[in-house]
């Protein structure tokens, strides 16, 4: 029966993780074939896109920097992305507090408005906000994506914000306050540091969905030293061809600054899911 049943366990873990195994083999993948692809020729890629290389050509990394402006176009989205984040980061964490611990007139209405803003299909608003910024004079400047990208994002992130800070006990604010600790301190040096796991999944998402963002950059955005790289990878797309080589090392090199910033904060929200653990 020991042996059986050894048996059966084996078989149980055959039948589950084999399919995880090929559903981990579909998603790394296409990251694979986006990296080998990058650097074949046009005419081995027309031959087979699936083939192997003959021969690595990295050099259509540096013409795909070079044709699509790469050094101005990845600049801009690292000015949107980072600045973005930070302001994302600061509001939310600020607003997700004192939703989370105080009870003030008003504070459902704002909470519920920001609820309602999570539900509306943000590019049904784009028109709207491309006449609001015209009338302004905010268009094709180094901040007209900003305040779109800060407003988009916030909503969910005071969300999440507020939702951990719930399950955090306030014994610990009481001794601060206690103590003499003013409220900015309790905040910054008490519970944000405890937030780090919610953080950094707020630091994925919205770096993730700033770098990604196309449709309000090409709208709101027509001189060219301000565009981004999602409207950069269309330079590799005319009317007639598509020069998919170069378009996919653009893309490879496009995906470095999210690979880098989602491996460095998983580690972040791992470590914190981790303390949890132990703690619980």
């Amino acid at each position: 029966m020991n042996k059986l049943d050894k048996l059966k366990r084996y078989a149980a873990n055959f039948i589950v993780n084999v399919p995880i195994m090929i559903l981990s083999l579909t998603c790394i993948f296409p990251v694979v074939w986006l990296l080998y692809s990058s650097v074949k020729t046009d005419v081995e890629f027309n031959r087979s896109p699936v083939s192997l290389p003959s021969q690595i050509h990295l050099d259509n990394y540096i013409a795909a920097f070079n044709k699509a402006s790469f050094g101005t176009f990845t600049f801009n989205s690292l000015f949107n992305s980072v600045l973005s984040l930070l302001l994302v980061l600061i509001i939310s964490f600020i607003m997700g507090y004192l939703l989370s611990r105080y009870r003030f007139k008003g504070r459902n209405l704002i909470y519920g408005a920001l609820m309602a803003a999570m539900m509306i299909p943000i590019y049904a608003l784009l028109v709207p906000i491309f006449i609001q910024e015209k009338q302004l004079g905010l268009l094709n400047t180094r901040f007209s994506l900003i305040p779109i990208y800060v407003a988009v994002e916030l909503p969910t992130a005071v969300f999440l914000i507020d939702s951990y800070i719930r399950g955090i006990s306030v014994d610990m604010e009481d001794a601060a306050s206690i103590d003499g600790a003013s409220l900015p301190r309790i905040m910054f040096t008490i519970i944000m540091p405890i937030c780090k796991p919610i953080l950094s999944t707020i630091v994925i998402l919205t770096f993730m969905h700033v770098w990604n963002e196309f449709a309000f950059a090409q709208v709101l955005i027509s001189k060219e030293a301000l565009k981004t790289i999602p409207i950069g990878l269309t330079y590799f797309t005319t009317q007639y061809s598509t020069s998919y080589t170069l378009l996919l090392a653009a893309l490879a090199m496009a995906t470095i600054p999210v690979l880098v910033i989602y491996l460095f904060f998983y580690n972040k929200i791992m470590e914190g899911m981790m303390a949890g653990a132990i703690k619980g």
